[in-house]
């Protein structure tokens, strides 16, 4: 009887929710596994600006130093979207205690206000967007509007860019780089003629790999 109910009615408000649960924690998977490699790349563009800063080299430095914030913001970010994807997790599951007394899922503000801010992540952005549409047609959510998944976090970055990276180059260089945007005469002058090409290379490898990470 139940196989006939699920092909004539398809899955039950209880299945659909155990299998949103399943998704949230296979997405909160996913997400670890981007902390830890954007951990790894973020640690080797730290020495690299630390091995740039020594050479002298102060203008590649500065470039790879605001691939380390925006890294390091993202890192959060991520951080923050694990924690909503648990929260998400946690109100479906009382939501199927409620709908054992009320036969039925409630609409709920706090899973649809996470669920809008999980669809601007771009590396669940997708899976999150179908979740969504389901939890809508099952009358969790209520219709999405698209003006809220604008991203800003480029336009963010512009705006305190200079005081992070500073804040950076001085952790980094031991005060030698960064306090209030200045350089030390203790750092080697550079002879621009040597190694350009090689660090280049480096410095666009590595800004590669964190955008990479950063894009999803």
């Amino acid at each position: 009887m139940q196989t006939i109910n699920r092909f004539l009615y398809g899955p039950t408000q209880e299945e659909k929710a155990r299998a949103w649960q399943h998704k949230l924690r296979s997405e909160s998977r996913k997400l670890d596994r981007d902390m830890r490699q954007l951990e790894v790349e973020t640690r080797k563009a730290r020495n690299t600006v630390k091995q740039l800063a020594k050479k002298g080299d102060i203008k590649s430095a500065r470039i790879l130093a605001k691939e380390v914030v925006r890294s390091e913001r993202q890192k959060d970010r991520l951080s923050v979207s694990k924690a909503r994807l648990g929260s998400i997790e946690i109100q479906l599951k009382q939501q199927l205690g409620m709908a054992k007394v009320t036969g039925s899922l409630q609409k709920s503000t706090e899973i649809m206000k996470m669920s809008n801010s999980l669809i601007k992540l771009p590396q669940i952005s997708q899976a999150m967007r179908e979740m969504s549409m389901e939890m809508t047609k099952a009358g969790i959510l209520e219709e999405m509007m698209d003006d809220t998944i604008a991203m800003d976090d480029d336009d963010e970055l512009e705006e305190e860019a200079d005081e992070e990276v500073d804040k950076v180059l001085f952790q980094l260089t031991d005060g030698k780089l960064g306090q209030a945007g200045s350089v030390s005469t203790e750092l080697p002058a550079v002879d621009q003629s040597l190694g350009d090409e090689e660090t280049e290379r480096n410095l666009e490898k590595y800004r590669q790999q964190l955008n990479g990470i950063l894009s999803g």
